[in-house]
């Protein structure tokens, strides 16, 4: 406290302005001190497939990203910012339980279903685990979902909601226990195993054709064909088409559900406004509990297909419907900043941005690029090994905590969230399993200038891809490929044709593996070998005892994506009425109530 004093002797004077410094001085301590020490609100902001070179202090300039620029002007830029998995289910698993997915079974054998993709399916993030939300709930933190969580709704019954986020930490969940999906928009082509679907309609179409063959005989008398077994081919072509289509045929009333808490009040969603219905969820969130620390994750639907975004915001870039997406997007981390800033909150509040994984380059139509674009980075979404497929943007800000603009190079994972929000909330670490995630305070705040990894490895669902090694002793970065996705057509930069690029089957294996030194190299352009590079054995010899020693810790669990997992299942699918005449949509009830 300063108080006005009245002094007349040039003595007195000089003691007297020296107190008042000296004052000033111990009070910005102090007040630092508590800013650090006391824990902050924690905001959570992460994208959908966004690319790593789609914002502008990525190195973008086709696209306005002025938001998530001020975060990285007034806070942390991390540009070695690694995902766990190069698709969304894993990848958010791993990002809330600190662990890599195969530790929990959320990493899939199977090509066709790499995230989980039925709201009916029994699969999800196993009720033993805990995720950073369960660990800051029991410190006293308000904690809030907005948005896509697509880790799996219930085990045993429709209404069991055994994996829903309330179970899993959070208070409060607005949003797509699900994900956006091309399926969600009548307009659109069929995302969801489109391949797969065409490969039905036909099977469908040539069963039926059995049937109707088997009547020429039988009315040209060439020779006779029994009713029964006319009948029996026809029935089992009808029965192959209700079983397949009875889900694929309504994905979009089955997958695409709006929820509140537990309960449905919207199937299928209304997509115009959805986005809409998010934001306002999550700035009034904050203003529920601005007085007391919380923990808001905004799970954003953008920018994952079929892109929906606001009438004011289409044609606003110059990249297309994508940059529109993008830049919408930027609009409302706009307005969650403003929020915090109106509420007084910025400055104890720990803001974070980053995207689940990386741009997917095969989403196109016509000549159009619906995906993200990963920068200088080899690959993109689905690729478990290229850097384009788990390379994402993370920026951290906190006043008077971590230093505006500051930029590290160090290796960092999307699982080191875990740890560092336990660290600034007062929570506990669960000791009786592996974090593979390491606390970032330490780096970010300066304290210490290597990251505390030395080896991170990159999986594709069950099957090792590739690893790095972080060397302690200097700051190259070796990174090794024992199996790489064939990209197709021949010479492209992704795959194509398939949609999505394999883990297994269609991939290129290598022995010796591919090495590459991403500290210098991160493009992945330029292979070494032992006639380019003198330490390619001791590398690839220190990376393969490293692998070892990992896959010494990995322990047998249940598997989320077995085959009876990821079917759909009718007594599992949620519904708002009457199975299976499920529909409602209570958002509007309530908004045309209120008029």
């Amino acid at each position: 406290m300063c108080v006005a004093v009245f002094v007349t002797s040039p003595n007195a004077s000089r003691t007297f302005w020296l107190s008042v410094c000296l004052c000033c001085w111990i009070g910005g301590l102090s007040a630092a001190f508590t800013t650090r020490n006391s824990r902050p609100n924690i905001v959570l902001l992460m994208a959908d497939d966004l690319g790593v070179g789609d914002i502008c202090c990525y190195g973008n300039n086709t696209v306005s990203t002025p938001n998530i620029d001020r975060l990285a002007s007034e806070g942390v830029r991390l540009t070695h910012h690694l995902a766990a998995a190069s698709v969304c289910t894993p990848s958010r698993a791993a990002f809330l339980t600190g662990r890599y997915p195969i530790r929990s079974g959320m990493a899939s054998p199977f090509n066709l279903n790499r995230g989980l993709t039925w709201l009916g399916g029994s699969g999800g993030l196993p009720t033993n685990e805990t995720t950073f939300a369960k660990l800051l709930q029991h410190r006293g933190y308000r904690t809030g979902l907005i948005g896509k969580w697509h880790l799996g709704l219930s085990c045993a019954s429709r209404d069991d909601h055994c994996y829903h986020p309330l179970n899993h930490g959070f208070d409060y969940f607005y949003g797509l226990p699900f994900g956006l999906l091309n399926d969600c928009q009548t307009s659109k082509t069929a995302e969801l195993h489109r391949w797969l679907r065409i490969k039905l309609w036909i099977s469908t179409a040539v069963l039926s054709l059995v049937p109707l063959l088997l009547l020429i005989p039988k009315f040209a008398r060439w020779f006779s064909v029994p009713w029964k077994v006319i009948v029996a081919f026809a029935l089992f072509a009808f029965l192959f088409f209700i079983v397949w289509y009875s889900s694929y045929g309504f994905t979009r009333r089955w997958n695409c559900i709006l929820m509140r808490n537990h309960e449905i009040i919207q199937q299928p969603m209304r997509e115009d406004r959805v986005g809409s219905l998010m934001l306002k969820e999550a700035l009034a969130f904050i203003d529920r509990y601005k007085r007391s620390p919380f923990l808001l994750f905004v799970s954003f639907l953008h920018v994952h297909t079929p892109l929906m975004t606001k009438e004011k915001f289409v044609g606003h870039s110059k990249y297309g419907l994508y940059g529109d997406n993008v830049e919408e997007m930027d609009w409302m981390v706009g307005r969650i900043l403003e929020t915090l800033d109106r509420e007084l909150l910025t400055n104890h509040t720990l803001v974070y941005f980053t995207s689940d994984n990386g741009g997917r380059l095969e989403v196109q139509e016509g000549e159009a690029q619906l995906g993200g674009y990963n920068g200088i980075y080899k690959g993109g979404q689905g690729m478990g090994g290229w850097e384009g497929g788990i390379r994402v943007p993370g920026i951290f800000r906190w006043p008077a905590v971590l230093e505006a603009g500051k930029v590290i190079d160090e290796p960092t994972s999307l699982m080191d969230i875990y740890p560092t929000l336990s660290y600034v909330g007062g929570g506990i670490l669960p000791q009786d399993r592996i974090i593979d995630g390491r606390n970032l305070m330490p780096l970010l705040e300066g304290r210490v200038s290597h990251s505390e990894h030395e080896f991170l490895f990159h999986y594709c669902g069950v099957y090792l891809h590739a690893a790095r090694w972080h060397q302690k002793d200097c700051a190259t970065v070796w990174k090794v490929h024992y199996v790489t996705p064939n990209f197709s057509p021949d010479g492209a930069g992704a795959c194509y044709r398939s949609g999505i690029c394999s883990c297994s089957g269609d991939v290129t294996y290598h022995d010796p593996p591919l090495l590459f030194d991403v500290s210098r190299d991160p493009s992945e352009a330029r292979p070494l070998s032992p006639d380019n590079e003198a330490l390619f054995d001791s590398v690839v010899k220190k990376i393969e005892a490293a692998i070892k020693e990992h896959r010494r810790t990995l322990t047998p669990v249940p598997q989320q994506f077995s085959v009876f997992n990821t079917i759909w299942k009718p007594w599992l699918q949620p519904c708002c009425g009457t199975f299976p005449f499920c529909g409602c949509d209570k958002e509007y009830d309530i908004l045309s109530t209120a008029w």
